[in-house]
């Protein structure tokens, strides 16, 4: 722990650092992921092919390789800006393409005969979906939506290989490069991200309990 001690400002920077990129990513893929899952489900067989499509490119794709075509990919076509924000885009591609498939299982769970009943009162399928079947969806959903959150988090060190900065991976690499010991360095990361995953983890399991008693 002496490292921690130490080096604590530089811990203190690269924790904040991945939470925010942890944050970003967290609800970019939750919307992104549940507006894909919405086009698998819909009724128009376009949305579909997209939305199955977009599935099995993303989740069939290693994550450096999304990283590499968004950092790299990007600025050939005209869009530039930091690797910050190119990091965080690709952890949202990346990460949707599971919530869309945790989100279209929920979907998927709840009775036909409550999409029917919206549809039979005049809703049109975009408000069925978004006022009746996802608000039942999302309830039975929290616990695998709360491992790909889990996941991306772990995915966020990755991220930090594509030069950043400012994060936890920095902060290892800057250790290393003034002499400390890699493994040593690697241990203090490893701590950081405990603190991170554990209370996350705890944090959904209390909001899932509380769902299940709302069910």
């Amino acid at each position: 722990m002496t490292i921690i001690y130490d080096n604590f400002a530089l811990f203190r920077d690269g924790f904040l650092g991945t939470l925010e990129i942890c944050l970003y990513a967290a609800i970019g893929s939750l919307v992104l992921g549940t507006l894909v899952a919405s086009f698998r489900v819909s009724p128009l067989p376009p949305l579909q092919w997209f939305g199955t499509s977009w599935v099995n490119v993303f989740r069939n794709c290693p994550l450096a390789v999304v990283l590499f075509a968004v950092a790299f990919g990007l600025p050939e076509i005209g869009v530039n800006g930091s690797y910050f924000w190119f990091g965080v885009t690709g952890l949202i591609l990346y990460t949707s393409a599971f919530v869309c498939e945790a989100v279209r299982a929920g979907i998927n769970s709840v009775s036909p005969g409550q999409a029917e009943a919206a549809r039979a009162v005049g809703l049109t399928f975009t408000q069925s979906l978004s006022l009746v079947v996802l608000p039942q969806a999302l309830r039975s959903v929290v616990p695998p939506l709360g491992s790909v959150i889990i996941a991306m988090i772990k995915n966020s060190a990755l991220v930090g290989a594509f030069g950043v900065g400012g994060e936890l991976f920095s902060v290892a690499d800057s250790l290393s490069g003034a002499g400390t010991s890699g493994l040593t360095a690697l241990v203090g990361i490893a701590v950081a991200y405990l603190l991170i995953t554990i209370p996350a983890g705890l944090l959904l399991g209390v909001l899932e309990r509380r769902v299940a008693v709302a069910r």
